[in-house]
Parts: structure tokens; C-alpha cells; sequence
């Protein structure tokens, strides 16, 4: 990839997938990119008793919950609990979950599992809830918005909707120049929960360029399109050291990134969608070149 052929280089200084929708991610040095994006990035995802997708908005201990991955299971740790394996190879029955407007397939994770995030993520003295662990059913096809993606069909599993999100970390630094001039302290980067991190470009570049073209070092490429601006919820002012809640977030985001594209909804970060390179591994270090997008 020759540098001069683009406007911008960046590189993939960090990478991040989120085993389990709302859960901490998993901070990798090399990543598998499939159809969906990140190998395992929300494949499973915790449903109360009516199927319906749970998240830190209404349950911010879930950011306690650790996954490992590692080479046929995944290890769940959280605090005063013992360790939960799932298994890769092995899922329960055939259910139907909700997450956000869309009905999807998915496969029960038993009642083991069930039963500890029921039992973690209930509050003591309340009604014990009833919660189910997912497991995204690979058959099944939940596409992004057309209204983003166009012509392109793109599948996610049990991400918010659509398959990447990237961040840069200059957009990171001046966020948090902003925090320390209104007397907060500095937050990392895993609040934003991205799945790649780039280095190398200026504030926000990220919602400027029309495609990232990422050289994999192995005779081919990744091809990704930003195509939607990342509204924020709540989710960033949970820590995810402690899972206590505050507001310093949201109002810093208030004070400058309220982004006319979504009629004012508060932005940060870009969604990709995948046009080229599935089954090409994203690894630390890589390159990759834009062109700036002008509308």
C-alpha cells in the first residue's frame, strides 16, 4: 500500500471484541474478520425472561462481568462468583431474542449459565431476576440499516447495528482535554467500547474518510466504510472499573459533539460495515489508508 495513494495513514494501535452484548470487552492483539465483523464480537447476549436483550443502561454491574477467550471456551469471571466456562462447541435449544426492533434466532446457553448472571445481577434484597444466556444463531441474517449501508447488505449478530466501530485516539485525547477543563478526570478508552483504535490521525478523522483500506501484511486487505455516526447512551459514564454511574460523560459530549446527522443526538466514533477481506486476520501495527469524504 503506498502511502501517497491516500490523504491519511493510520494504524490499528488497539483492538477489542466484546464476547457478550453490554459485557467487558476482551483487548486482543490480532483478530479474525468475518462477515459480522471481529471473530466473537457479540455472538452471545443476556435476555431477561421475556427474551428481551439486557444491558448496563438498566443493569451497569453487567460491565463487571470479564470474559478470557481462550482456545475452545470462553472463562466468565465477576466479582464473589466462581468462574463460568461456555464452551464454543455446545449450545442448548433453539430460542427466539429481541434486540432492539429485531426478532432474532439464537441458541439457549443452559441453565448453569443462566442461573449466575441471574444470580450476579440481581440486587440483594430485590426480586430475583430471571436471565438467560444467548448465543447468536450464525444461520440467521440481521442486516444494518439500508438507510446507512445502501446497496451493501451488511450482517451484524447482537451488536447495537452494524458489524465495527472505530475510534482514533487523537478524538480520545481532545475528549478528555475537554473533560480536564471541566474538572474531570481523564477517561480511557474502553468507556467508548470500540472495536478498533487508530492512531496516527487527527480528532475525529474517523467520521471524515470514505474508506479505510487496512494492508493485512499477508498479500491481501481489508476494506471497511464508515458509514453512521455512534449516538451515545449511558453506557459511556459507567465505569468499568467499579460500575458505578455518573453524568460527566454525557454532559462533555453535550458541550460539542451534538451532530446535526442524527438531529442532534450526541456522536462519537464511526460504524463500519466490512466490503472486503473477511477471513483476513486485523492484527496491532497494521496500516491503513483514507481518503477524506466531501458531501
Amino acid at each position: 500500500m503506498n502511502p501517497a495513494d491516500f490523504d491519511l495513514q493510520a494504524s490499528i494501535s488497539r483492538l477489542f471484541v466484546y464476547p457478550i452484548k453490554s459485557c467487558a470487552g476482551v483487548e486482543l492483539q490480532e483478530s479474525l474478520l468475518i462477515e459480522t465483523g471481529l471473530e466473537f464480537d457479540r455472538a452471545w447476549m443476556v435476555v431477561d425472561e421475556g427474551g428481551e436483550f439486557v444491558s448496563q443502561r438498566e443493569l451497569p454491574r453487567m460491565a463487571l462481568i470479564r470474559p478470557t477467550l481462550r482456545h475452545g471456551d470462553m472463562v466468565l469471571r465477576a466479582p464473589g462468583m466462581l468462574a463460568l466456562h461456555i464452551a464454543f462447541d455446545r449450545v442448548e435449544g433453539p430460542v427466539r431474542v429481541r434486540v432492539w426492533d429485531d426478532e432474532v434466532a439464537a441458541y439457549d446457553m443452559g441453565d448453569i449459565a443462566a442461573q449466575w448472571f441471574s444470580d450476579f445481577l440481581s440486587e440483594p434484597g430485590q426480586p430475583k431476576k430471571k436471565l438467560r444466556l444467548v448465543r447468536f444463531d450464525p444461520e440467521h441474517k440481521r442486516l444494518s440499516s439500508r438507510k446507512w449501508t445502501g446497496e451493501v447488505e451488511a450482517p451484524n449478530q447482537f451488536a447495537d447495528g452494524f458489524p465495527i466501530l472505530a475510534i482514533s485516539e487523537a478524538s480520545l485525547a481532545e475528549f478528555n482535554a475537554r473533560m480536564a477543563a471541566a474538572g474531570h478526570e481523564a477517561i480511557a478508552m474502553e468507556r467508548f467500547r470500540p472495536n478498533l483504535v487508530l492512531a496516527g490521525i487527527e480528532a475525529h478523522d474517523e467520521d471524515r474518510v470514505d474508506e479505510l483500506r487496512i494492508d493485512t501484511g499477508e498479500g491481501g486487505q481489508v476494506l471497511l466504510r464508515p458509514v453512521k455516526p455512534c449516538a451515545r447512551c449511558t453506557i459511556p459514564d459507567v465505569d468499568p472499573a467499579t460500575a458505578q454511574t455518573g453524568t460527566a460523560v454525557n454532559e462533555t459530549l453535550r458541550s460539542y459533539r451534538a451532530d446535526p446527522r442524527l438531529d442532534g443526538a450526541l456522536t462519537f466514533g464511526m460504524n463500519l460495515i466490512v466490503l472486503e477481506g473477511v477471513e483476513q486476520p486485523l492484527r496491532v501495527g497494521q496500516t491503513a489508508g483514507a481518503n477524506l469524504r466531501f458531501e
